[in-house]
């Protein structure tokens, strides 16, 4: 049964889709680029859910970002829908061999062990020439399918991939969430012996949640890679982790929706203190993130569960 939150959903996704020729082109970029990081985010919410924070969600997509940018290099191939499903096999493939060190942890050596192996790919980065070291190197323009869009077309179209890949993770991770192993997640961080006393391995849950969150990162490193035309080791660096973190909690953890609406308020917010505040941006950003802590602690997405909680009521 389609439910009321889901047609408002879909209605969103296609109004944005319908307005994308009319914005101008910084708001195209913006929201393009906004949406690459909603996608990561998603991936931390399932995190979030079972009581883990990433600091190194970067990892997985400067891996993205940067199997995009030398796939098309060294074949020349710009097809972005080939380039997106190799990104995220990329990514999933690191997630799944990293997943057997992570998911063994939990709380801050979680979050600081995340942490440690972003670095080391920065590291790594930084230190091969043949990945252009410090300065990076840039990304071929993408193609969709055999159509070549350039300049304001290219924007566009990236603009269109990125929403409709976003409404397909969203649909993905609600399910998921709904579902039984989505569903263990407050139980395994509110009491793991519980949940192998049911007969499940929350190791295993967490191995898979590191997967799938993985996965989503090396998707929103893709999308970013072609949107900005540009990699570089600070895509791995834990200021990049910091900002998905800092998305993950304006956004909350209630709410698939709240991912993309906390990614689009970040990247206003960010835009328009760099405008003001050129030299110090970051206070009007730690303002945002403080007030946030103490008026919404749950996130945005706290208002969307009291709305449905409110028509729930209604109804009953």
């Amino acid at each position: 049964m389609i439910e009321r939150r889901h047609i408002l959903g879909g209605s969103l996704f296609a109004a944005s889709a319908v307005v994308g020729p009319f914005l101008p082109p910084w708001l195209i970029s913006l929201l393009t680029i906004a949406f690459a990081s909603a996608l990561v985010v998603l991936g931390l919410i399932v995190l979030w859910r079972a009581g883990l924070v990433s600091f190194g969600q970067a990892l997985y997509y400067a891996i993205g970002a940067y199997t995009v940018a030398l796939f098309m290099r060294w074949t020349g191939i710009h097809d972005a829908f080939l380039a997106v499903i190799l990104a995220a096999l990329a990514a999933a493939l690191t997630a799944f061999l990293v997943g057997f060190l992570l998911a063994r942890y939990r709380e801050i050596f979680f979050a600081m062990l995340s942490l440690a192996l972003s670095m080391i790919l920065y590291g790594v980065l930084v230190k091969t020439e043949a990945l252009g070291s410090t300065d990076g190197f840039n990304v071929s323009q993408p193609t969709f399918l055999g159509y070549a869009p350039h300049g304001m077309e290219l924007s566009i179209a990236l603009y269109w991939y990125a929403l409709g890949l976003g409404a397909i993770a969203a649909v993905l991770v609600g399910a998921y969430l709904r579902s039984v192993a989505g569903s263990l997640a407050i139980p395994v961080r509110d009491n793991e012996i519980r949940v192998e006393y049911l007969g499940v391995s929350a190791t295993k849950l967490i191995h898979l949640k590191l997967v799938i969150a993985g996965t989503l990162g090396g998707v929103g490193g893709a999308i970013g890679a072609m949107a900005i035309s540009h990699v570089d080791p600070n895509m791995s660096y834990w200021t990049t982790s910091g900002g998905f973190v800092f998305i993950t909690i304006l956004a909350g953890a209630g709410s698939v929706a709240a991912a993309f609406v906390g990614a689009v308020v970040f990247e206003i917010v960010r835009t328009m203190s760099v405008a003001l505040l050129p030299g110090a941006w970051q206070l009007i950003l730690g303002t945002v993130l403080l007030l946030t802590i103490l008026f919404l602690p749950d996130g945005i997405g706290s208002l969307f569960m009291r709305r449905r909680r409110k028509a729930q009521e209604a109804a009953q």
